[in-house]
């Protein structure tokens, strides 16, 4: 039987979990919560950002669409500090052109809603672990 400490896969990892819908926030917290994460949650950009000043995440899970600053702003913002933090983002957008535009302003993982939980953790283990070793 293996013990269940060994089953985490995010344990002890900062992640800041940015979203408008509470509900949304509250699935993703819990999902990664499960995997040994710490998590922190905010319902807008500039809350994020400050988030990101005073205590640096490891990751941040972000929306595109926000109240007061959007996830584009929010990314542009965050990667320019000293210890940025990988960021992945969620958006029910579809749209080719708002990825692209993600990609150049260095978002880490881009990921559509309804988000799959399990896709998500799984693209979190693998940035916070980095490139796998041959």
């Amino acid at each position: 039987m293996i013990d269940q400490d060994e089953q985490l896969r995010l344990e002890g990892r900062k992640i800041l979990i940015v979203d408008d819908d509470s509900e949304v926030r509250a699935a993703i917290d819990n999902a990664l919560q499960a995997e040994g994460a710490l998590t922190q949650t905010c319902g807008d950009g500039n809350s994020a950002v400050r988030i990101c000043e005073v205590d640096p995440p490891d990751l941040v899970v972000l929306d595109m669409m926000l109240p007061k600053r959007s996830g584009f702003l929010v990314l542009e913002k965050i990667k320019r500090f000293d210890k940025a933090p990988y960021v992945i983002m969620v958006t029910a957008n579809e749209g080719r052109r708002h990825q692209q535009y993600a990609e150049a302003l260095g978002v880490d993982g881009y990921v559509l809603k309804p988000v799959r939980l399990e896709r998500l953790i799984t693209l979190a283990q693998e940035l916070l672990e980095g490139p796998a070793e041959e």
